[in-house]
């Protein structure tokens, strides 16, 4: 006996597989999947060359069986006995007995002491008071005393400046060296700019219009308009939606969700609460206050004066003589003079602008008529334009009176080859029997005879849905 084989084994033209699923809910197969993306988009192939792609109809495949309303949470979910929360009966507040005893442990170990202060180990300050005076001379002031200094005579001799009378008579470099020259302008070579008329009347004749020949044209050819003729054929509204989707009856999914049920009690609310029970006013004793004790200033005259106050003697001080001696500025009552040697030498010359150097028209302007003839015009000999001879063959239409021969070679050497049907066209391939299908969602059949031949029982038929 043969092993099974899987719908994606059976397929023979490469375009069928069995479709997978995402979870394992029922791991039943031992097979593992060798589906890839590589075995998928390139079948293996014997010598035979694939053959033609033999996709039927797009057709709306009625689901014969009977749909089954199991899912997942429907087959894991296991109901529980709902059962309800026992209410607590509250206990009734007993107050307790006795007085609260405010002692800790603070005050039952602690004994107070009595504390004196701290005696000063520090000896007092003594003040030791002189009767004499106090001599405020510095030693700078005793050992620094200023001598008698003299005022030098200076030995400088008085000049007094006396501008001369004379000219200024040197020379620059300038000067000396450059000698004025008369300007002589260059030589012009430029042609004079003078029109030659003429007296020869225009000629506007050009080779194009000489030589252009007017051809008749043909009439241009008209294409008579066609008429519209409505469909006979009534308009098909349905989409693809409406031609294909089709609403199966199936029931509603029923709700594993319990009950909403409100838990409640019909006894009647005690407005006393938790805190309200536990924590009762207690009285507190009053908390003693303490007195402030009053100001009392002390007795006599406040006594403001200081140790500077006392001994500090003001003396009479004459202001510092500045070293520095006097400056002695000069000054003269006469007139400044602003003449400099520059201003005596280099003095402004009168310029003026220099006019154009314009040459003497040797060429009278002409008085007479322009000729308008140019050099072009008067040298140029006309010719006949013999036209080229045209060689393209005449627009003529040749009729022949055989038939079409619509024969090609494609017509002629054609062969039409048999149209092979895979078996995974069929909801159940012929010669084999479904035997189960395994977790990755892959059906296996097993083979009942060794080949699939045409002289099965089962006729193929032309056109068959295809499962994938």
């Amino acid at each position: 006996m043969r092993a099974p084989r899987c719908l994606c084994a059976i397929c023979t033209c490469g375009r069928h597989r069995c479709p997978h699923k995402p979870t394992r809910i029922y791991d039943n197969g031992q097979q593992p999947c060798l589906t890839t993306e590589y075995v998928e988009k390139y079948p293996k192939y014997s010598n035979i060359s694939p053959p033609r792609s033999l996709k039927p109809k797009q057709e709306y495949q009625v689901h014969r069986g009977k749909m089954e309303g199991i899912t997942t949470f429907k087959s894991d979910y296991l109901p529980y006995d709902i059962v309800k929360r026992p209410f607590r009966i509250q206990e009734e507040h007993k107050p307790k007995t006795g007085e609260i005893e405010l002692g800790t442990t603070y005050q039952k170990d602690y004994n107070a002491h009595k504390i004196q202060p701290v005696t000063l180990v520090r000896p007092l300050e003594r003040k030791h008071t002189t009767g004499g005076k106090l001599d405020t001379i510095p030693t700078y002031q005793d050992d620094y005393r200023s001598w008698e200094v003299q005022r030098r005579e200076t030995s400088k001799v008085e000049h007094m400046y006396h501008p001369p009378t004379a000219k200024f008579g040197n020379t620059t470099t300038f000067q000396d060296d450059f000698v004025p020259r008369e300007l002589n302008p260059r030589q012009s070579f430029k042609p004079p700019c003078v029109a030659k008329l003429s007296d020869v009347p225009f000629d506007g004749t050009t080779s194009h219009r000489t030589s252009y020949i007017a051809h008749q044209l043909e009439p241009k050819f008209l294409r008579s308009k066609e008429e519209y003729k409505p469909s006979n054929q009534p308009f098909e509204d349905l989409t693809t939606h409406r031609n294909d989707f089709k609403g199966l009856p199936g029931q509603l999914a029923k709700s594993c969700k319990p009950e909403n049920a409100k838990v409640g009690s019909n006894v009647h609310f005690n407005g006393v609460t938790e805190f309200q029970d536990r924590f009762q006013p207690w009285l507190v004793s009053v908390r003693e206050v303490r007195k402030t004790k009053e100001y009392v200033p002390p007795p006599g005259n406040m006594d403001f004066n200081s140790t500077s106050h006392l001994d500090y003697v003001k003396h009479e001080i004459s202001p510092a003589v500045p070293i520095r001696p006097v400056s002695n500025g000069r000054r003269t009552n006469a007139p400044f003079q602003g003449t400099t040697t520059t201003k005596e030498d280099f003095k402004s010359w009168g310029s003026c602008r220099q006019e154009i150097i314009k040459k003497q028209q040797e060429i009278p302007k002409p008085t007479g008529k322009f000729y308008d003839l140019t050099t072009f015009r008067s040298h140029y000999i006309p010719h006949q334009i013999i036209p080229a001879q045209s060689f393209k063959p005449a627009r003529a239409i040749v009729l022949n009176s055989a038939p079409f021969q619509s024969e090609t070679m494609y017509r002629i050497e054609y062969t039409p080859k048999k149209q092979e049907i895979c078996p995974a066209n069929y909801p159940s391939p012929p010669g084999y029997v479904y035997v189960n299908t395994d977790s990755h969602g892959h059906k296996f059949f097993r083979q009942l005879t060794p080949e699939f031949s045409e002289s099965n029982i089962n006729p193929i038929p032309k056109e068959v849905a295809v499962v994938s």
